[in-house]
């Protein structure tokens, strides 16, 4: 009696299962299929699927760690993770419709086990890939992320070669050239999830103002904000106002999250150039020493609103000098001389207001100006006196700086 199958015309897979060939025909019809994804992915993958099939053997360890070596190789070729998988997929659904009918004759039970064989396969593989293309994505963003905040310090540090520093700022959306300012954010209170801040504002920041001269980072416990002094911020809510300021923006986007707050911001001047940067970013960082040396209650403090204080400290001894002669004598007073520097501040912060300062601090009217009277008997300079009004609070404001009373003039601050 005839075969039947005899006379039937033989499939691609059966005139070419001696030589290979139909693997290589399936390869790149899942790379088509896949959306052109490189056929090199697949390394012995097909092979693996064939073994397994007409021999129901398991992969070795070995073979899947290549397999995690070509998701590496995928992750770097830009290849999506979904393309990858894709790949692998077309790839074994085509193989399983092209095998050799001599496999796909067989009786049911054995054509179970060949499918469960293939599934093993398919599973082990797919995820062998998934895990060398995720290791690989981890270290290109640790990697990215040390080159970003080595950029970041060299930027903000002024001291690195500048034509360097140009090329090194492009790849981050960066003119150095333009006019830049930069704003430093801290938390008064606990910030227990710094990265959650840190992404919501970079998020704001960029959205207002776009992904261009733009970088939010951290650094020394701070955030960062390095953004184009002529970035056109929306204005608060409320009626039409001017267009918000980079700190008032900053601060309101901060006070949104629920962590950290309350916040301090302080901006430095803008400056063009690659030198301006760190320039500015001083000027915030130092008004951000200053601000909370001073306790400084105002949230967003702008370099140009302490330059009185930079004055000062241009030469200590002299500013030491001036607080030791003018208010030395109030340390005589019953209490120290606390109590009395304090009511110079309220004082001179209210204009000279008694009744201000006194509701300010809590005292009558009557305590403020005992006050004020005990101060002139012992330093022999009157507050009130508008001619020896400066020299006072001069002295106040030093006091302030070089924290006195409560550190001995004497040590350096």
């Amino acid at each position: 009696m005839t075969d039947p199958g005899e006379h039937r015309p033989r499939t691609p897979a059966e005139s070419s299962t001696a030589d290979g060939s139909w693997l290589t025909e399936v390869a790149h019809a899942a790379g088509r299929e896949a959306g052109g994804v490189p056929v090199e992915l697949l390394g012995d993958y097909l092979t693996l699927l064939a073994d397994a099939a007409t021999t129901g053997r398991k992969p070795h360890p070995s073979e899947l760690a290549a397999v995690g070596l070509l998701g590496r190789r995928a992750a770097e070729l830009g290849v999506s993770a979904s393309s990858a998988v894709q790949l692998y997929l077309c790839a074994a659904r085509r193989l399983w419709g092209e095998l050799p009918m001599v496999i796909r004759s067989r009786d049911s039970a054995a054509v179970r086990a060949a499918a469960d064989a293939v599934l093993h396969v398919v599973d082990a593989a797919v995820a062998s890939l998934a895990e060398g293309y995720t290791e690989a994505r981890r270290q290109k963003v640790r990697w990215e992320e040390t080159l970003r905040r080595e950029f970041i310090d060299d930027l903000l540090r002024g001291d690195a070669d500048v034509g360097r520093l140009v090329e090194r700022a492009e790849p981050f959306g960066l003119d150095v050239g333009r006019q830049h300012q930069v704003a430093l954010a801290a938390p008064t209170g606990r910030l227990d999830d710094a990265e959650a801040a840190i992404s919501a504002l970079e998020r704001a920041v960029v959205h207002r103002v776009g992904d261009r001269d733009v970088l939010v980072a951290t650094k020394d416990g701070w955030i960062v904000v390095v953004a184009p002094a002529d970035a056109d911020l929306p204005s608060p809510p409320g009626p039409p106002a001017a267009p918000a300021k980079l700190g008032d923006f900053m601060l309101d986007e901060l006070n949104r999250s629920p962590r950290g707050r309350p916040w301090r911001v302080t901006v430095g001047r803008p400056y063009p150039g690659a030198y301006g940067i760190p320039r500015s970013y001083e000027e915030a960082r130092e008004a951000m020493t200053m601000a909370v040396r001073l306790h400084l209650d105002t949230p967003v403090i702008h370099a140009e609103q302490l330059l009185i204080y930079r004055v000062l400290l241009r030469d200590q001894p002299a500013i030491t000098d001036l607080v030791q002669s003018v208010l030395g004598a109030l340390d005589q007073a019953r209490g120290g001389a606390a109590p009395l520097l304090r009511t110079l501040d309220t004082y001179f912060a209210t204009g000279g207001v008694t009744t201000e300062t006194a509701r300010r601090l809590h005292l009558s009217v009557r305590a403020v100006t005992y006050r004020l009277d005990r101060i002139r008997t012992l330093t022999d300079n009157d507050p009130t006196d508008p001619a020896q009004r400066f020299t006072i609070h001069a002295a106040v404001l030093g006091a302030k700086l070089l924290g006195w009373p409560d550190h001995d003039l004497a040590s350096p601050r």
